[in-house]
């Protein structure tokens, strides 16, 4: 008798199946590190715009009270333009004067996840330095 070469259908439908199990434990693992390497540059966008708003208020004596004012041709990083909008607001009639920077989820994929950010629950920055929601930070 001649032996065969080749897969039996069996042999097949494991491999298929192993493929299966790794697939479906690699892709939930992929997307919330995407997600977090948003997160972590939706960060730095509010740091750098604390930043500015620091450096306007000792130009201005005032802080800017738009994102418009403070960074004229402002636009969000390609990676996250999608995913995040970002808005600056101020109250220069605070004694001491204050500001918050947040950045809001817009993306469906950004919305919901283990930090528990949503559309109602902005990553924000204040000029105290106050970081909200603190378990994302």
């Amino acid at each position: 008798m001649k032996k065969r070469a080749g897969f039996t259908l069996i042999e097949l439908m494991v491999a298929v199946a192993v493929i299966g199990i790794l697939a479906a434990i690699a892709f939930p693992s992929y997307q919330d590190y995407i997600r977090r390497s948003k997160r972590a540059a939706a960060k730095a966008v509010l740091s750098d715009l604390a930043n500015r708003q620091q450096a306007y208020l000792n130009d201005k004596r005032a802080y800017a009270t738009s994102l418009g004012a403070l960074v004229p041709s402002f636009s969000s990083p390609a990676e996250i333009s999608s995913d995040y909008q970002f808005v600056v607001t101020a109250d220069n009639t605070a004694s001491p004067p204050i500001f918050s920077v947040t950045a809001t989820p817009i993306s469906a994929t950004m919305l919901a996840d283990k930090c528990g950010t949503s559309a109602s629950i902005p990553l924000a920055l204040s000029q105290a330095g106050a970081k909200t929601p603190g378990t994302c930070w």
